[in-house]
């Protein structure tokens, strides 16, 4: 059916709407391994859009078309391990930009392995991880061709020049500070998005 590249993910809210029944009963449904789902490493559940698809075909049920257009809404890659800012990111993204899918990841390894089962739109990166920084994920994104498999924004705290310099040479789109606040890393997402994404 789809292909993993445009794989999405539904919360419990999203998913109670199209069945009809309680947050709750999404909750306990995907804990006790009736529909098929996974937690983030904020707690949240999430459903893919292909196994609810999947489930709804199995009882009986009808198949709304946002689920069925894979392609419309864009993913995005989240990888930072503080997970206060984890979670405040996420939640200013999922009212900010509601058209938007966020796949959360805690190391430069776990990131690594989402940016490539997704091929998200855009990969924000904070600069330090416990296991790989900045520039030690982005180099592995880079193809033989030397162009960066996803597009890169670098959402950091503070980073040594040097740093920002092999960034900038490994083609990394942005680089906001935390400090500047939320609204500004919503924009530059934004904008990163706009610019990734020829095809609406």
């Amino acid at each position: 059916m789809a292909p993993t590249r445009s794989k999405r993910y539904w919360g419990t809210q999203r998913v109670a709407r199209v069945l009809q029944v309680t947050p709750a009963t999404v909750a306990s449904w995907i804990d006790q391994g009736h529909l098929k789902g996974h937690r983030t490493p904020t707690g949240r559940r999430r459903v893919s859009a292909v196994d609810l698809a999947e489930f709804l075909r199995a009882h009986g049920m009808s198949v709304p078309n946002e689920l069925q257009t894979s392609r419309e809404r864009p993913v995005v890659v989240v990888v930072e391990d503080d997970p206060g800012y984890l979670k405040a990111l996420v939640r200013t993204m999922e009212r900010e930009a509601p058209d938007v899918d966020v796949v959360e990841a805690t190391t430069g390894v776990d990131g690594l392995l989402e940016i490539g089962r997704l091929s998200p739109d855009l990969v924000v990166l904070d600069y330090a991880l416990p296991d790989l920084n900045a520039v030690q994920v982005v180099e592995r994104l880079v193809d033989t061709s030397k162009r960066l498999t996803a597009p890169v924004m670098i959402v950091t705290g503070g980073l040594p020049a040097a740093a920002e310099n092999d960034l900038r040479r490994l083609g990394v789109r942005a680089i906001v500070n935390k400090v500047d606040g939320m609204g500004v890393v919503i924009e530059a997402m934004r904008r990163a998005l706009q610019s990734s994404r020829k095809v609406a």
